[in-house]
Order: structure tokens, then C-alpha cells, then sequence
């Protein structure tokens, strides 16, 4: 499919895909924007109205049998991602899902299954965003030797505000939309594994602020989505890692992980996008420069066509990866639930 215009579909029309699935697609040269399926056929004759795509379904059904679409984005929440991304490899076609991978492990699963059956097909999951400009001269810094053997690491990721009880049901907060997924804990661990590999056991508590709260339409619904929570794991290197993710922790400061070795120290400031490091001698951290050729950044749209025409393969983010940090998800969950320590699952 080198030269062939590559006709993209797009079930679920959201924030991310309206910010950038839909215009960073239409930027990248030979491709169609074919067709949109949102919740209601309403807003999907706005959204294609608004972005110039050429046809509306009102049922995804329709989007992922037509025979001229090469390409599925998939922009819903993911309680959809398992059935609508089966549905599309099974058609034959190119799928972009957008994270989280799926409710829970079982369903990552049975999507990694299908893309495995499909091995002519391109598969990605959108990655997590808040490390890419970074994720290069880290992993360089770290296989070059200058922390040593890595020992600890500490994640602090503060999205931090003071509790609002009035506040309605969002929908990350329902499990019955947002699945086990919590927060920006699934983001952070993507980025871990990217540095240091996967954990193989945690140790988890969680909080949640406030038990009950009003849905869209008003009704009251039990909340089970921690608005807090604190692990304790084993990466698979030997080193513990200690990282909180927080909805309520008002005031903290911004997000940020710590990597401690035998030789050197880490600290990455993720809302600044700058990496320091300090070695053994050394009387405080000093920032390590990043060269523009490093700060790749988001390229999710041009590595999902690139791939379809063969020019390179997905990294960010390959099914594979998207079983692991679900597997680790879910692992807390077991954890919090269990009250003791839980072996993380592995493919």
C-alpha cells in the first residue's frame, strides 16, 4: 500500500481524536478521511461537517464493514475497544485504539489474540504522551551506564485538586465505562516500562474520596474508581519502585519520577519536559540537555501510516505492551481488594 490513497474510518469522534487523530491523520499525505460513527448520528454529521469527512453511519457496524475504508481509528471509551477492535481486524483492516487498551486483562487479551491471527495488519494502541520528548535521552542515559545498577524509583503523578463531593460522575471514574483503569496509572507504568521494564509483583492501597455521586442523568451511582493510589513494586531488574497517583492531593507538587542507582541520580519533571541527573561526587543535580533530534514528541498519525506503507513498524504503542500494563492494572486492583502483596500476570 505504498503509493494507494489509505481511506480511514473513525468510530467514536472524541477530545483526543478531534484534538489529534483527525487533523494529524488528514496532514499525512495519501489520506482520505472516509468515514465517521459517533454515539448518536448527530454528532457525527457535525464532526464531518467540521473535518470534511465524507460519510456518517449511525452504527460503527456499518463504518467497519464498508469495503472502501483501509483503516479504523478508534476513538471511544473502553468498555468498546475489545469488540470494535475484533470487528475491524476481522474485516481485514488497519487499526488505531485509543488508550486505555481495554477493561481488564481478559479483553487485552482476546485483542492481542485477534491482532496475532492478522499479522499483515497494522495494529497501535495511542501512547502515553507525558514522557515521549523525554523517553529517548532517558533510556540512552540508562543504558549507558550513569545511575549504575538502578535501585529505586519513585513516580509522583499529581493531577491534585481539593475534593468537589457536588461534582457528577466523570466517566473515568465509572468503572462500567472506564473498566479497571484508574487515573494516569496505566500512562505512568507505559513509561516505565519503556525505562526499566515491567514489574513482577505490587503491593497496593487506594482510596476513594467520595463513594457516591450523580450520574448524567441525575441518578446517584456507587463510585469504585479509586481517586488515590499507592504501590509498592518489584520491576523485573531487581529495583522497588514507589509511585502514587492522585486526584486530591491539592497543592502537591507537579508530577515527577526519581531514579536512584549505585553511581547516579534521575529526576524527570514531566509538566517541563526536562530530565537532570547527578553522579557519585556531585553536589546537586544538574539538567542533562536533550537535542532537538531527540524531543521525537507525538508522532502517533504519521507512525500508524507509515506502518500501513510499510516504512516502519509501530513502537508506541505495540498491542503487546498494552496487554502488559493492564496486566499490572489489574494486579492492583487484586492487591487493593486483597489487602497483600500480588504477583503482576504475564503474556
Amino acid at each position: 500500500m505504498t503509493d494507494k490513497t489509505i481511506r480511514v474510518g473513525f468510530v467514536g469522534a472524541g477530545a483526543n481524536s478531534r484534538k489529534h487523530h483527525i487533523p494529524k491523520l488528514c496532514a499525512q499525505p495519501g489520506v482520505e478521511l472516509a468515514a465517521v460513527a459517533n454515539r448518536t448520528k448527530a454528532s457525527g454529521e457535525q464532526a464531518a461537517k467540521e473535518f470534511g469527512i465524507a460519510r456518517v453511519y449511525g452504527d460503527w457496524r456499518e463504518l467497519v464493514r464498508a469495503p472502501d475504508i483501509d483503516a479504523v481509528c478508534i476513538g471511544t471509551w473502553p468498555n468498546t475497544h475489545c469488540e470494535i477492535t475484533r470487528a475491524v481486524l476481522e474485516q481485514g483492516k488497519h487499526v488505531l485504539c485509543e488508550a486505555r487498551m481495554a477493561m481488564n486483562v481478559a479483553e487485552a487479551r482476546s485483542m492481542f489474540e485477534a491482532a496475532r491471527r492478522a499479522p499483515q495488519l497494522v495494529k497501535q494502541l495511542v501512547p502515553a504522551p507525558n514522557t515521549l520528548e523525554v523517553d529517548s535521552t532517558l533510556q540512552k542515559v540508562l543504558t549507558e551506564g550513569y545511575v549504575g545498577e538502578v535501585l529505586a524509583v519513585e513516580i509522583q503523578a499529581n493531577q491534585g485538586r481539593f475534593v468537589d463531593t457536588e461534582e457528577p460522575l466523570h466517566w473515568r471514574q465509572d468503572a462500567v465505562l472506564s473498566g479497571l483503569n484508574v487515573m494516569t496509572m496505566g500512562i505512568w507504568y507505559e513509561a516505565l516500562m519503556r525505562w526499566l521494564g515491567p514489574a513482577r509483583r505490587v503491593n497496593a492501597l487506594t482510596k476513594i474520596a467520595v463513594p457516591r455521586r450523580k450520574d448524567a442523568s441525575g441518578a446517584w451511582q456507587e463510585v469504585r474508581v479509586p481517586d488515590h493510589v499507592e504501590i509498592l513494586a518489584t520491576l523485573d531488574r531487581g529495583a522497588v519502585a514507589h509511585m502514587r497517583f492522585s486526584t486530591v492531593t491539592a497543592l502537591a507538587p507537579p508530577s515527577e519520577v526519581w531514579i536512584f542507582g549505585t553511581e547516579g541520580t534521575l529526576r524527570l519533571e514531566s509538566d517541563a519536559r526536562r530530565l537532570s541527573g547527578g553522579r557519585r561526587g556531585d553536589k546537586a543535580l544538574s539538567e542533562i540537555p536533550i537535542p532537538a533530534e531527540r524531543r521525537i514528541g507525538w508522532r502517533v498519525e504519521e507512525e500508524f501510516i507509515n506502518a500501513i506503507r510499510g516504512k516502519e513498524k509501530v513502537s508506541r504503542t505495540t498491542f503487546e505492551d498494552g496487554v502488559r500494563y493492564m496486566e499490572f492494572t489489574e494486579a492492583v486492583w487484586k492487591s487493593a481488594a486483597g489487602g497483600q502483596a500480588v504477583d503482576v500476570a504475564e503474556l
